[in-house]
């Protein structure tokens, strides 16, 4: 099967000479499967993958076809959906606005009307743009975090969220029912542009969306009053957030040093190995500058600024960089108190987090007296929530966040958003620091001392190809078929398998559930106390993570708690 694929893609002329090259020199048996055994994996995170020729490697032509398949889903619906319209948008990595341009004829080509931002834009605003705009979906060309090798292909739905997983599907049904690769071509883009199919978006759609975002400060006076006291170093990693993170921050009153390395948009991120500011690493520069300028805080972008990483100096000196866990807990009560501090607190607030995020938000959520909703693991699953919550009349969003260094506040973006998160931490770094005399390190504190002590860590594991994904099938099938009763000598207290929508809580009283999540490939265990151990194979990436959180309330005990869970884990998958 993938050797016809492969001689398709060497021999056929709609695929053009670069590509045919590039294909004619793969040498190795195992490559040639590995870029042709498959199509590159559509899923509710839409498409990514390394940039390359072949069915299973993200290029043009994998991109005209996700395209079209999408087109036929719109076009399903009428004229008016396709009147509607598609916004794209595009971050700093290689082939970024090819891709989206690409795409952008491919819709003009089915009649579709494609809005494409003339420079590169943040995932974010690209959210907010597709519900500005009213139109009908949204597309956005990143691979996120990933290394330089990658690019990806994100779709989002009217409500500005990216699709869900029964969305996917059908598009993916579409995709699939294209054959032909030689049968997608785009639209002239001079016929395209003649026709209203092609609009260039910039500048207006910045101004309309840097003003909602000002508008989720609880203390904007503060800002300009004393908003220079706080002093910070910011780096968007060679990304998309630079203009308007710090264009935010500056017009609030504060003011922003730019790591000068790391400001310019560069598809080879020369300065870090990973372009994610979850790395310590990533964080180099910043530390550097933040010591010359004696910054309280440092804070980084990902390439598309969806992600934010925040480190605060110590009383030492050094920088400590927060987990997203320890990031969202701290907003989380920052917005809870201070809005009912400033009696704008909904009685029916809500504060979504995902299964994948630290228990200690529900602890403090639910104690102060505020519903706690966990999803899925995605941020998806989070703006998916705040629809429902919206559609059904129940529940007021306030704040959501994922482990994963995501989060979002306001009812005008669906997805995770940087900018926001950005505007946000500064404001309550400045709050604790100029009205309490604190750090957040010693609000933090405080929760913990409240709550219990609580560490977060991660095993992700690559597994490239056909075999990996074969070994993480292996790892999960172990899992389920196990008797796990503790993990480093603390107790299970319940299993919940998404997978099979199932759950037992194994200690006494002992109980069979169901689950009421959508069917997703999680196993993930409670422990006794607080914490858990998740294990969660990823949708769009080669890889299988595993997720800690562990509890204890002697902080001297979590790091050697931690190891010894892990360990049991890690034995427990070995192949």
């Amino acid at each position: 099967m993938f050797q016809e694929r492969y001689q398709f893609w060497l021999n056929d002329s709609y695929f053009d000479e670069e590509t045919r090259s590039e294909v004619a020199s793969l040498n190795d048996p195992k490559e040639i499967e590995d870029r042709f055994y498959a199509d590159l994996e559509f899923g509710t995170g839409g498409l990514r993958g390394i940039l390359g020729a072949g069915t299973n490697r993200m290029n043009i032509y994998v991109i005209r076809k996700a395209t079209q398949g999408l087109a036929d889903l719109i076009s399903e619906g009428g004229e008016e959906r396709k009147a509607r319209g598609v916004v794209i948008a595009y971050d700093s990595r290689r082939l970024s606005y090819h891709f989206a341009r690409e795409a952008a004829l491919i819709l003009a080509r089915n009649g579709i009307k494609a809005y494409l931002f003339k420079n590169l834009r943040p995932t974010p605003e690209l959210s907010f743009a597709v519900r500005h705009l009213l139109a009908q979906a949204g597309i956005v060309i990143t691979a996120s975090h990933n290394p330089k090798e990658y690019n990806g292909y994100k779709v989002y739905w009217e409500d500005g969220g990216q699709i869900p997983p029964d969305r996917a599907n059908q598009i993916l049904d579409r995709i699939n029912a294209h054959q032909q690769w030689n049968d997608i071509h785009p639209l002239p883009e001079k016929d395209a542009r003649e026709k209203g199919l092609l609009i260039d978006l910039g500048e207006e759609l910045d101004y309309a969306y840097l003003k909602k975002v000002k508008e989720l400060a609880l203390y904007p006076d503060l800002a300009q009053e004393k908003g220079k006291n706080l002093s910070l170093v910011y780096t968007p990693l060679h990304g998309a957030g630079n203009m308007l993170v710090r264009r935010v921050l500056t017009e609030m009153g504060y003011s922003v040093f730019t790591v000068p390395e790391q400001e310019k948009p560069d598809s080879e991120f020369p300065t870090v190995p990973y372009p994610n500011p979850e790395i310590p690493s990533t964080f180099d520069l910043a530390r550097k500058y933040g010591k010359a300028q004696n910054a309280q805080i440092l804070i980084a972008t990902d390439p598309d600024a969806d992600r934010l990483g925040m480190a605060i100096r110590t009383p030492s000196g050094e920088y400590q960089q927060l987990t997203g866990n320890q990031v969202g807990t701290l907003l989380a009560y920052y917005f809870i108190t201070q809005k009912r501090s400033l009696g704008i607190l909904p009685d029916d607030a809500v504060i979504i987090k995902t299964i994948a995020s630290t228990d200690l938000a529900d602890l403090m959520v639910m104690d102060l007296g505020v519903q706690i909703e966990n999803v899925l693991t995605g941020f998806k699953f989070i703006a998916e929530k705040e629809q429902e919550m919206e559609n059904l009349g129940t529940g007021n969003f306030q704040f959501g966040f994922e482990e994963s260094y995501g989060y979002l506040a306001g009812h005008f973006v669906r997805d995770k958003d940087a900018v926001i998160a950005s505007l946000l931490l500064c404001e309550a770094a400045l709050y604790y620091q100029e009205r309490e005399g604190r750090s957040l390190l010693e609000v933090l504190e405080d929760i913990y001392q409240r709550y219990g002590y609580f560490v977060d860590d991660q095993i992700s594991m690559t597994l490239q190809g056909k075999e990996g994904k074969e070994k993480m099938q292996r790892m999960m099938t172990t899992l389920r078929e196990t008797t796990v009763e503790s993990f480093g000598g603390i107790l299970i207290e319940r299993i919940d398998d998404y997978e099979l929508r199932k759950g037992k809580r194994i200690i006494a009283p002992q109980e069979n559930y169901s689950l009421l999540l959508p069917q997703s490939n999680v196993i993930r265990y409670s422990l006794q106390g607080g914490g858990f151990v998740m294990a969660r194979p990823s949708g769009t990436e080669p890889k299988i993570k595993f997720y800690f959180n562990i509890r204890d309330v002697n902080p001297q005990e979590l790091q050697n708690t931690l190891e010894r869970v892990k360990s049991d884990l890690l034995k427990l998958v070995a192949d």
